[in-house]
C-alpha cells in the first residue's frame, strides 16, 4: 500500500493511506534507506510503501524519491541533518520584528536553505498589533526589501486575525511548511488559519524576549480550502549543510543576479578586483544586510552556532 506520511514522533510515523485512512507505522527491519545522512530517514511529506504486521500497526518498506526537502543542522549530531519536511510546494519563515526579534540574518538563511533545496519560499511577518510606530516602519522597509528580491511578504496579526485572507488564498492546493524561531506564533497562526487543529501555543519568555519551544514534532494538516500545512518545532537556526562556499551566492537571489557581471567566474564577492557584487553594494543596490548575512553564511564554521 502506499500513503503519505503526516505525523513523526520520533519512532512511530502516522500514515495517510489512499483512501484516507490514518495508520500507525513503524520502519520495517530490513528497509535500506540510500545515503541517508540525516538524523529522521522518514520526514512529514515523504510517499512510503507500507504494509500491514496486525489490524492496527503498519509497516514501512521503501521511501519513494523525494521531489525536495528542507533541512535544519541536528541538535545532537552537529555533521547531520534534521529534515523538517519532504515534498513540499513551499516554505513559509513566520517572523516578527519584536516579540520575539528574528534577525535579518535568520531571515537570510532560512531563504539560502529553500533556495539550496529547491522550496519557494514567502515571508509572513507575524504580530504587527503589538508594533510601535517605529517598528511598523522598519517592517514596512524589510517588506520591501524582499519583495523587490523576488520574495512573497504577507504582514499580518494571527491573533487578531487581520491580513489573513491574501496568506489563505496564497496556501491553496499546496503543500507547506510553516516554521520559524520559537514564538513568533506558527501556532497561533495555524489555529486562526483552521481553528479545528487547535495547535498548542506558549507564552513568550518576558525575561529572554524568546519564545518557549511548544511543538515537539512535525505534523501534517489538510486545509479545507484545499492542499495541507506543516507546523514544526521552533527552530534557532540554519546552518551550511551540504553546501559548497563556492555555491553560497547562487543561494541569495539578488547576488546571483548580479555576480554574472564579476571579472572572476569564480569570484567569492569578498576582495575580488571587478567584483560586481561588492560594487552593487556600495551603489546600495544590493542590501548591505543580505551581503553580511551572505558573509556570515561563507564564513559558518562553527557546527553549534546554527543549529
Amino acid at each position: 500500500m502506499k500513503g503519505v506520511v503526516v505525523k513523526n514522533t520520533g519512532s512511530w510515523y502516522q500514515v495517510k493511506s489512499a483512501d484516507g485512512e490514518l495508520i500507525d507505522c513503524k520502519i520495517k527491519g530490513n528497509l535500506r534507506l540510500k545515503d541517508i545522512r540525516s538524523t529522521n530517514p522518514i520526514a512529514v511529506g515523504d510517499m512510503v510503501d507500507f504494509e500491514m504486521s496486525s489490524d492496527i500497526v503498519g509497516l514501512i518498506s521503501d521511501v519513494r524519491d523525494r521531489r525536495n526537502y528542507i533541512v535544519r543542522r541536528s541538535s545532537n549530531l552537529s555533521k547531520h541533518a534534521h529534515i523538517l519536511a519532504a515534498n513540499l510546494d513551499l516554505t513559509v519563515l513566520v517572523a516578527t520584528v519584536n516579540y520575539p526579534e528574528t534577525s535579518t540574518v535568520f531571515i537570510d538563511r532560512f531563504l539560502a536553505a529553500a533556495e539550496a533545496y529547491r522550496v519557494p519560499a514567502c515571508l509572513v511577518f507575524n504580530k504587527t498589533d503589538l508594533y510601535s510606530p517605529d517598528e511598523m516602519e522598519y517592517l514596512s522597509a524589510l517588506q520591501g526589501l524582499y519583495q523587490h528580491i523576488g520574495y512573497a511578504v504577507f504582514c499580518i496579526s494571527a491573533l487578531k486575525t487581520e491580513n489573513l485572507d491574501d496568506f489563505k488564498a496564497f496556501l491553496k492546493d499546496k503543500t507547506t511548511l510553516i516554521s520559524g524561531n520559537s514564538g513568533v506564533g506558527k501556532s497561533t497562526l495555524i489555529n486562526a488559519i483552521m481553528p479545528a487543529t487547535k495547535a498548542k501555543t506558549g507564552k513568550i519568555s518576558e525575561y529572554h524576549n524568546k519564545g518557549m519551544h511548544t511543538t515537539t514534532f512535525s505534523e501534517m494538516f489538510e486545509l479545507e480550502s484545499g492542499g495541507y500545512i506543516i507546523d514544526t518545532p521552533g527552530i534557532k537556526g540554519f546552518g551550511t549543510i551540504d553546501m559548497e562556499k563556492e555555491e553560497m551566492g547562487h543561494y541569495f537571489k539578488d547576488i546571483f543576479q548580479v555576480s554574472g557581471n564579476c571579472r572572476f567566474s569564480n569570484c567569492t564577492h569578498v576582495h575580488e578586483p571587478g567584483c560586481a557584487v561588492l560594487d552593487a553594494v556600495e551603489q546600495q543596490i544590493i542590501s548591505r544586510s543580505r551581503y553580511q548575512s551572505y558573509l556570515s553564511m561563507l564564513s559558518d564554521t562553527d557546527t553549534g552556532k546554527y543549529r
